[in-house]
């Protein structure tokens, strides 16, 4: 359909009718109109993969790709092209058209629950990944939608704080992948934030949407707001916010037809926006996609081959004393709360039910045997108890009377419940229901038991008759789950026995949400772990030839709607890791986390492998990383500080960090990441960029020529160990003569290069004029200041290996 069919359309609609594309229907999707034959244009989550129309838990499975930080530490744009592409298959497989999806943001401080989201703690390895997975999403007609524009590094208070950022650091950092997801990807879609920026909501900002998106960088896409992101009527419009999620909607409907005919916002800004989403109707090709809804399970080699070869590329070896790769011979003990529970992505909306998961006891089990293996788990790393499984009955009731009669029953097999409309076969009002979760739970052991529950409403947890958790009016204190809409856990101890049946009674009920409107419930049961189960696990140790100690995080920590309150590892792991090292010094760390964490041993141990949550086959991309089948190609998106006070977020003032009366300011301004650590003389644990191989490499002299205004870097690599691999050659900038406060060295370009034995390859990176600017607030412009400029190359910021200097002349480059 060409653009002159589409303005047709517009131009045919009525008023009411240009309003209500404007507006989600549902959870998941835009109305239809019969009248004009426009069909519903259905999004879905990401960014790991497509979860589809269903709730955060279970639905019809998906393939599950590792995280935005694994992909941010394979340095390979093209890889995420790649995902990107794969990605889309997924999203046609669940009958949507439009990928919420990839997430932006930067990792401003290292306790952020949404890193694992997101690519990198630097705007230009995030651009040039935002820009690949956006293309390869795209490529097969489905859209883009990069998130959270702008300003959402944390998730504290993330629906109301005030992100304080002056526009120069905006310009320079947080803006930057926004910036390039719009002039080199061409992005379809837009997801605004929840956070006000500097004071004004992002979704009702015209600076932000109109002011910089639309006339500066000649967007023509659609703004959605977030979910329930949108506060307004007539502010969000006139920003240019096109479409608000989901629906039914709150804020448009007859509210905006009624402010169009009083003037406070005008049917042209109606038609513009209306425009606009006929025009992504159009390029998903949804305007009339009749296609019945019926989301299906793709469960493909191709894709399966790719998560399993992103997982090993995005792998990062930070250390290794010649332990790995590991002899096929060995006799491994496998020890850790993550060795054989799988732990494959984060928590939060990127979650998905995945096609299957593959542990690393799983693959270690396939690739040595059952006589080469020993297991011990160690310890536990949870933060909510496990998963209550099992075989439940569920009851809906309308309104708080769990004494009337059920409105709707259904089975049960986890109580693990996120509650959107529709749910409970449409008998209950979503806003003021109760429900009532009745079955047995038979334990192996006897014992004490610890039963934890939280929930977004209210809840209690009966065993036998027995009040063992309250989470009940006056007993519920909101807390940090359920994207700050749910309580913190609330744990309970209760003696069972062996065998034995206990009958479960767990009672729920809706409350008024605060900013989300959804409910939920989580209930979880364990038998806690002691000594013994660490004496355990040294034990196993002892016995083999090297013991591999897979811990970490899980979902549970790395997640939406919370950030973490240091970077300790949870738990006893490292009490764990410390008994295992005593006990056998061929010990390797392999770590699943969403980010740095602080390591007591990591002077103790033979190797450590950061894992990252690799996607639903992480156990066999680890295990192919452990023997040297693959090459551990990644490199560090982030740096790990030694302790949580090294990070560039920390501060005393509570402004700065966690955020301080409904307002956090970004006091380091463009000093952050790497460049933080430079001007303060921090010493990292291990710095951005950095990662090993099985084998080295070199770099020659850098030469630096000029074609135009451009400055091409010639730099020479060699490969100078015994095997094949790849390394990321980095080229960094730095002003000399600055009027203003400049980094100094800033990533500017990279390429990740793959090399035989004793090869050596030339590799060419062009830095434009904009590498060498900065963003002058008064002009409006991005400024070069004549003098000189280092030229630095290496293999992260810490390990510059060549250095050259080049003169630049006084020049503006506008926005």
């Amino acid at each position: 359909m060409a653009t002159q069919s589409i303005e047709a359309i517009v131009d045919e609609m009525t008023l009411e009718e240009q309003v209500a594309i404007l507006a989600g229907a549902d959870f998941w999707s835009t109305p239809e109109n019969e009248r004009l034959g426009i069909a519903k244009m259905r999004v879905t989550d990401g960014p790991n993969g497509a979860r589809g129309g269903g709730s955060l838990f279970g639905g019809v499975t998906a393939a599950a790709f590792p995280v935005g930080i694994a992909i941010g530490a394979s340095w390979d744009p093209e890889l995420a092209e790649q995902i990107g592409s794969a990605i889309a298959d997924e999203v046609k497989s669940k009958c949507a058209h439009v990928a919420l999806a990839p997430t932006i943001n930067l990792h401003r401080g290292v306790t952020n629950g949404r890193n694992f989201e997101c690519y990198s703690e630097d705007p230009e390895l995030t651009s040039a990944l935002a820009v690949g997975y956006i293309r390869g999403l795209q490529s097969k007609g489905v859209a883009a939608s990069p998130k959270h524009f702008v300003g959402n590094e944390s998730e504290i208070e993330r629906t109301t704080i005030s992100s304080d950022i002056d526009e120069r650091t905006m310009r320079e950092l947080y803006l930057r992948p926004f910036e390039d997801a719009v002039k080199k990807a061409g992005t379809w879609a837009i997801m605004s934030s929840y956070n006000r920026l500097n004071g004004t909501y992002t979704a009702e900002n015209e600076w932000l949407l109109t002011d910089v998106l639309r006339k500066e960088w000649v967007y023509d896409g659609i703004v959605m707001s977030d979910w329930f992101g949108s506060r307004s009527t007539a502010p969000t419009v006139n920003a240019g916010l096109d479409l608000e999620m989901p629906g039914p909607t709150r804020d448009r409907g007859d509210k905006l037809v009624a402010a169009v005919h009083s003037g406070e916002v005008s049917r042209e800004t109606v038609r513009s926006a209306a425009l606009n989403m006929l025009r992504l109707m159009e390029r998903v090709g949804s305007l009339n996609d009749t296609t019945p809804f019926r989301e299906r399970a793709d469960d493909l080699p191709e894709h399966r081959a790719l998560i399993r070869k992103a997982g090993a590329e995005g792998m990062v070896m930070l250390k290794n004393d010649g332990v790995l790769p590991l002899s096929p011979e060995a006799k491994v003990a496998l020890i850790g709360p993550n060795a054989k529970e799988v732990k494959i992505m984060g928590g939060g909306s990127a979650q998905l039910n995945p096609h299957y998961m593959v542990s690393p006891f799983d693959a270690l089990l396939a690739r040595i045997g059952a006589e080469n293996l020993s297991f011990a788990k160690g310890c536990t790393n949870h933060r909510w108890e496990p998963i209550l499984t099992g075989d439940f009955e569920l009851s809906f009731y309308r309104g708080h009377d769990l004494t009337s009669e059920p409105a709707h029953t259904q089975s049960m097999d986890s109580v693990n419940a996120f509650w959107v409309p529709p749910f409970a076969g449409g008998q209950v009002d979503p806003t003021n229901f109760a429900a009532k979760i009745t079955g047995t739970y038979t334990p192996t052991t006897s014992g004490i038991h610890h039963i934890g529950a939280h929930a977004a409403g209210c809840a209690r947890v009966y065993v036998d008759d027995e009040l063992i958790v309250d989470c009940w009016e006056d007993a519920w204190t909101k807390g940090r789950t359920f994207f700050e809409e749910g309580n913190d856990e609330v744990v309970g101890a209760v003696e069972l026995t062996a065998g034995r049946a206990h009958d479960i009674r767990i009672e729920f009920r809706s409350k008024t949400p605060d900013n989300l409107n959804h409910s939920a419930l989580r209930v979880g049961i364990s038998v806690p772990m002691t000594e013994a189960d660490i004496a355990q696990a040294a034990e196993i140790a002892a016995q083999a030839d090297v013991a591999v100690v897979v811990i970490g995080r899980s979902g549970e920590w790395d997640t939406e709607g919370w950030d973490m309150e240091d970077i300790h590892l949870p738990g006893r792991q490292n009490e764990l890791v410390a008994a295992v090292t005593a006990a056998n010094p061929n010990t390797v760390v392999v770590l699943q986390t969403g980010g740095p964490v602080e390591m007591p041993w990591v002077s103790d141990v033979a190797a450590i492998l950061q894992a990252w949550y690799g996607g639903q086959e992480a156990g066999n991309s680890i295990v192919d990383v452990l023997y040297g089948d693959a090459e551990p190609a990644g490199r560090l998106p982030q740096t790990f500080p030694i302790k949580l006070s090294d990070n560039p977020a920390h501060s005393q003032d509570p402004e700065i960090y966690p955020g301080l009366n409904g307002h956090v300011r970004y006091a380091e301004g463009v000093m952050t990441g790497y460049r933080h650590y430079e001007k303060h003389g921090i010493v990292p644990m291990f710095p951005f960029g950095f990662g090993l191989s099985y084998t080295d490499f070199d770099l020659g002299q850098m030469d630096l020529s000029e074609d135009g205004d451009d400055v091409i870097c010639t730099i020479p690599v060699t490969n100078t160990g015994a095997r094949c691999g790849s390394t990321v050659v980095q080229v960094y900038v730095g002003d000399l003569e600055a009027s203003v406060e400049r980094p100094a060295r800033e990533l500017k370009a990279f390429a990740k290069v793959a090399l035989d034995a004793g090869e050596t390859k030339i590799v060419r990176m062009t830095l434009q004029p904009r590498a060498f600017a900065f963003f002058d607030v008064t002009a409006g412009q991005w400024r070069i200041e004549a003098g000189s400029f280092t030229v630095e190359a290496g293999f992260s910021a810490a390990d510059i290996r060549s250095i050259a200097t080049v003169q630049r002349d006084d020049a503006l480059i506008p926005v």
